[in-house]
């Protein structure tokens, strides 16, 4: 009688792990990235700072950052100090706004031609500009991927209607068009069937930023479907039964996702500049609201006095889109198929 051989034991660790998802990998990529770890960091903070923006008025400078303040004054260092200052250039006409204390409490960055906080309308300016950015980021990528996956997935007619939209909108430059349409709606507001918006509303920009910038995305989402369709797995759907809301659901889409994060933190930054560019020329947000635009406004002729009020938001633009940057740079490396075999070889 031979003795039985029992086979070896293993151990949980000498156990063989199950192959690691595409998201998880990607994710866990992206966390090994530290340019895009500081970009995220970045633009955290400065959001973080802007929502914190009524804390900081109630509680710090007690101002109203939307109400002029000509007459206004404030004790610093014992001394009783003007918001608005007599002229000592040229023939000492007019007044200029006080300049930049560096005290928290007082004027921080100094005052506008209205007596107004220019810090604190920073800071409200960073909530809204943010907003704006993220907002009609998310619409803009939301139809994009709706469009070019209906494109590309059912072609044909379809796909020549969808085409056709895109290039009317791509035809036009992007800031005529958005100043174009901005200068329409800013004076009538948008009245399309059950749809009433203000003249004046934030959702007028938020439209307008996002639908500008719909082709943008579109196009590639749906050259990329394009490929996706003649797939082995999207053929053998098709030829198991599934129904088309299956296949873009279940098999296009998950494919698709990867490339929208991607498009997500460029049109972000794109974004934020299109709404600093039509706020600065008074055809954006509008008051009492206020952005980085129309704090870069407010400076405008303050630029060779007050020189602050103008550099700060243009500042804050230029760290929160090369924030947004580095984050897209990150987001392709990690997601982006493409970029991985580059960056393998």
């Amino acid at each position: 009688m031979s003795d039985t051989v029992s086979p070896p034991s293993l151990t949980l660790s000498e156990l063989p792990k199950a192959p690691e998802g595409p998201w998880r990998s990607s994710v866990r990529q992206l966390r090994r990235n530290k340019g895009a770890i500081v970009g995220l960091v970045v633009l955290v903070a400065i959001a973080a700072i802007s929502i914190a923006s009524p804390l900081y008025v109630s509680l710090v400078t007690h101002l109203n950052p939307f109400n002029t303040n000509l007459n206004g004054s404030f004790v610093l260092n014992g001394q009783t100090i003007q918001v608005m200052q007599p002229n000592t250039q040229g023939l000492g006409l007019g007044v200029n706004p006080i300049g930049p204390t560096w005290d928290f409490q007082h004027y921080f960055l100094g005052a506008d031609n209205l007596g107004r906080d220019v810090f604190a309308r920073l800071l409200y300016g960073g909530r809204v500009s943010l907003l704006i950015g993220f907002t009609s980021a998310i619409l803009c990528s939301l139809l994009a991927t709706i469009m070019g996956m209906v494109a590309g997935y059912y072609g044909g007619f379809i796909d020549w209607i969808m085409s056709r939209f895109f290039d009317v909108i791509w035809a036009f430059p992007i800031y005529l068009l958005a100043i174009s349409l901005s200068v329409i709606l800013l004076t009538s507001g948008l009245n399309l069937g059950f749809i009433h918006i203000q003249a004046g509303s934030l959702l007028l920009p938020i439209l307008i930023i996002a639908g500008v910038y719909v082709p943008y995305v579109g196009r590639p989402i749906r050259g990329l479907v394009f490929s996706l369709r003649e797939r082995e797995f999207i053929q053998a759907s098709i030829g198991s039964g599934a129904s088309d809301w299956h296949i873009l659901r279940r098999e296009i889409l998950p494919n698709v996702m990867p490339s929208v994060i991607v498009f997500f933190p460029l049109m972000v930054a794109f974004n934020i500049l299109t709404e600093s560019a039509l706020s600065f020329l008074s055809i954006g947000v509008q008051p009492p609201s206020a952005s980085w635009g129309t704090v870069l406004n407010d400076g405008l002729d303050l630029l060779y006095t007050r020189p602050w009020v103008a550099l700060a938001p243009g500042i804050l633009i230029v760290i929160t889109c090369g924030a947004l940057n580095v984050l897209g740079d990150g987001f392709r490396d990690a997601f982006d198929p493409k970029a991985k075999l580059r960056g393998s070889v």
